[in-house]
């Protein structure tokens, strides 16, 4: 009997390690960016080794999950999904109920480990509706619109509770983007975003002070400079001072002076800015657009509905974040907390990031062993 087990580990040993799946433009890709954002993060923490090491040992988890979940079959990882997707509802639950935080309950606190569950919707959301839509006729008929949009107003209404606004919006998205790609007729889309739009004025009350001061801010940072309009004056000004070619890595004014707020969260965007300037900027964008295309052609590739589906949400969604971070420390939309991927200072986000690509890499990878 031993040595069956012996003999099962063996071909499983050897199943992982075998052969590299890896899509190696998109992993050279992915270390890029993150040696970027180390990079960043050391210069933006006043050259703090120890937060440096410290997300340096957290893309190390993340790029751990990513192998592994690269080795897994998207037939495995679709039998999984109903179960990944309850577990993490559950999670939600229990951080209503156990959560902590500063002024926000988003964190669940194991003792060994402290992390944000809304974190693996990112991944388990789109999960989720490639899964269900799967095993129906496409493109989906409004029944099946009115079973996603439950499971994933669920989740999404548990995370908006804790308040998260930001990251609720991005599971919501998440989730729609796998709608989207299954074929929604676009007289659909019309009718549903004319309906979002109508009950804008309606979700207005129900959004907490401090989210609609983001709203107003938006419209006129002016209006209270020195308070609430403090984050994106600061950032403009980061972005602005500079210039072409930037004033050199850790040689930023706004981040060192404590001027800019939030400088390794949610605005390390600006920080690389004002450092590395526009030619830096464009290029790392230009690092962002590899990245989402190269997924993207992944997705186009798969060879069964649920791996596409699934993919393509995760590209999408991961362009999502970059083009919310982007637009908030340039002004152009709400500050609403949504991390700059792989560069922003944060365990949880990392990690569920990674993962995605690690189910990225596993669709790429069994493109040609999975039946259409």
């Amino acid at each position: 009997m031993s040595e069956v087990v012996l003999a099962r580990l063996r071909r499983t040993a050897v199943s992982l390690l075998g052969k590299p799946r890896m899509d190696l433009p998109l992993l050279g890709a992915l270390l890029v960016l993150a040696f970027v954002g180390l990079a960043t993060q050391y210069s933006a923490s006043d050259l703090d080794r120890g937060q440096a090491l410290a997300q340096g040992v957290r893309l190390g988890l993340g790029g751990t999950l990513m192998f592994v979940l690269s080795r897994i079959s998207p037939s495995t990882l679709r039998n999984w999904t109903p179960w990944a997707y309850a577990g993490s509802v559950a999670l939600l639950v229990l951080v209503a109920i156990l959560g902590e935080g500063r002024g926000a309950h988003r964190w669940l606190d194991l003792g060994f480990v402290r992390f944000q569950p809304s974190e693996l919707l990112k991944l388990t959301m789109p999960m989720m509706v490639a899964w269900y839509l799967n095993q129906r006729p496409l493109p989906p008929d409004w029944l099946s619109l009115g079973v996603v949009c439950v499971l994933i107003a669920i989740p999404a209404g548990l995370i908006a509770e804790q308040p998260d606004l930001g990251t609720a919006l991005l599971i919501v998205a998440s989730g729609l983007f796998g709608v989207f790609l299954a074929g929604l007729a676009w007289w659909r889309i019309g009718l549903i975003v004319a309906s979002v739009a109508a009950a804008a004025p309606i979700a207005w009350h129900f959004l907490h002070e401090y989210q609609r001061n983001r709203v107003r801010m938006l419209i006129d940072p002016d209006s209270d400079p020195l308070g609430l309009g403090w984050h994106i004056i600061q950032s403009k000004i980061a972005v602005g001072s500079g210039g072409v070619w930037g004033k050199g890595w850790n040689a930023g004014t706004q981040s060192r002076l404590e001027f800019l707020p939030e400088h390794t969260t949610d605005f390390v965007f600006s920080v690389f800015a004002e450092e590395w300037g526009l030619v830096g900027v464009l290029m790392l964008l230009a690092l962002y657009v590899f990245i989402i295309g190269r997924s993207l052609w992944i997705a186009a590739n798969a060879r069964d509905t649920y791996s596409r589906l699934l993919a393509g949400a995760i590209s999408m969604s991961f362009f999502v974040y970059v083009i919310v971070n982007g637009g908030m420390i340039t002004g152009m939309l709400p500050v609403v907390g949504v991390p700059l991927p792989l560069v922003s200072y944060g365990g949880t986000s990392a990690v569920s990031l990674l993962a995605g690509f690690g189910v990225l890499m596993s669709i790429h990878a069994h493109r040609k062993r999975v039946a259409g």
